[in-house]
């Protein structure tokens, strides 16, 4: 019957296919956890950036100049006025100062008093006034609170060019009471060539086995001014010669910068007034109770004429290279290899060694190398680039030498390409935190180059997170 036949249906198993999208979807997870999972599990390396900079390492002290003075003094009674300006030079024939009778009082003189032209009550030409906006605009230009002292330098530059002005206006009024027949006007010209000082303290005649603590520490120091329209009698002093380019800075030093200087024969110093910064031959002197330091110039002394103490900074370092902190800097040893037997091999421009195998033969083994000693013309290849005692062939030649000898090379990690790479530092001077260290050395760093700040975090050839 129709309705009661069976029909034989079979059932297959069906066929799977393969997604490709989804076994890339669970591979890249994979990798995504095991990424992450090392991440937060392993060290963090924390990167520091290198960058041109400058260590200084300097210390500031107080000296006594001593100098080749000579004191002026008057051989009659009278008020006394200058020609000269003060810490300017002045030659045998350069009028110095006048005596008079009675105070001539310059400075208030109008300009018809005493039958004096106007042109000769100068003010300020026209270049003079420019010099100071010049140098008023520079200052507020340059100037920062950190560097006070440029205070100085500029309130100097200007007292100079006001100090020139009024002696040359003096000057002019001095010659035209001379042209008019003063009565008992005499004028003095300087004894001997010399730099012109209005002032007297008592050390005119200081030497250096004189000089002690107490001498440095200005203790009873006093100092007396020789001013316009001041009355004088015979042997008092109206002025000073400083005879002599040659001058001495005397300083106390303590005992550990003593020993530390007590080699050098010159230091370069800063002079805090103006920071000018010079050289100095230097003598070191031990007593019982302290150690003198003595600084002679041969130049410069009309800058500091009028100056018996000066403030000045010892500048025993200073580089400039790339800065680079403490933290980052390791130890890490290399075989020492002689430069010939570096050689280029096989089809590609490799840099390699010739390693001798078994049965004489010779294979050629790419290395790199991570220093280039030039005075001892060897170079310096990794550790663990061969087993201790690999013998090497010289290209060319049948010398051979063994791999034993080792050297150490102080270096930082460089992680540009995210994994550490040793570099090599040579290292110039150091601060507390940091190095400054050469620049342009082929094996070492550049500006702008990355590396470990802690080199106790990293390994060699290690990953970067």
């Amino acid at each position: 019957m129709a309705g009661n036949e069976l029909t034989n249906i079979q059932i297959y198993q069906k066929k799977r296919n393969i997604n490709v999208g989804v076994i890339l979807f669970g591979v890249i997870f994979i990798y995504l956890v095991i990424t992450v999972l090392a991440y937060l599990t392993g060290r963090h390396v924390s990167i520091y950036e290198v960058r041109e900079g400058s260590i200084l390492k300097d210390t500031a002290y107080t000296g006594i100049v001593i100098r080749q003075e000579e004191v002026v003094t008057s051989d009659a009674e009278g008020y006394v006025n200058y020609f000269a300006a003060e810490g300017s030079k002045a030659g045998s024939k350069t009028n110095i100062y006048s005596l008079s009778p009675g105070k001539l009082n310059l400075d208030d003189m109008g300009a018809e008093a005493e039958g004096i032209p106007e042109e000769t009550d100068m003010e300020l030409t026209a270049e003079e006034q420019s010099f100071i906006l010049q140098k008023a605009q520079s200052f507020s230009d340059s100037f920062r609170p950190e560097q006070y002292t440029d205070v100085y330098a500029f309130k100097n530059s200007v007292t100079d060019v006001v100090q020139t002005n009024s002696a040359q206006s003096r000057q002019a009024k001095l010659n035209m009471l001379l042209q008019n027949g003063t009565e008992g006007l005499t004028v003095y010209p300087a004894l001997r060539d010399g730099i012109i000082v209005y002032s007297i303290d008592g050390y005119e005649n200081l030497t250096l086995d004189q000089v002690t603590e107490d001498v440095i520490a200005k203790t009873d120091y006093e100092s007396m001014d020789l001013s316009n329209d001041m009355k004088v009698y015979p042997g008092d002093p109206v002025y000073k010669l400083i005879t002599s380019d040659e001058w001495i800075v005397a300083v106390e030093l303590d005992d550990a910068m003593a020993k530390e200087v007590a080699d050098r024969e010159y230091i370069k110093v800063r002079f805090s007034k103006d920071n000018e910064t010079t050289w100095a031959s230097f003598a070191l002197y031990n007593t019982k109770d302290s150690n003198l330091g003595f600084f002679t110039f041969d130049h410069s002394m009309i800058r500091y004429a009028t100056e018996r103490f000066l403030d000045l900074e010892l500048i025993l370092e200073d580089e400039t290279g790339l800065k680079i902190p403490k933290s980052a800097v390791t130890e890490k040893d290399f075989y020492t290899v002689p430069q010939d037997y570096l050689t280029r091999g096989g089809n590609s421009n490799e840099t390699g060694l010739l390693v001798q195998k078994r049965k004489n033969t010779v294979e050629f083994e790419p290395v790199t190398v991570y220093y280039r000693d030039i005075e001892t013309d060897m170079v310096y290849i990794d550790i663990n680039s061969f087993k201790e005692g690999t013998v090497l062939v010289k290209p060319d030649s049948n010398d051979t030498c063994i791999l034993k000898e080792t050297a150490s090379l102080s270096g930082v990690y460089n992680v540009n390409k995210g994994y550490a790479v040793f570099r090599q530092v040579n290292i110039l001077c150091e601060s507390e935190e940091y190095y400054i260290i050469s620049n342009g050395n082929d094996y070492g760093l550049s500006n702008y180059d990355r590396i470990a700040l802690d080199c106790d975090t990293i390994r060699d050839n290690g990953i970067v997170f």
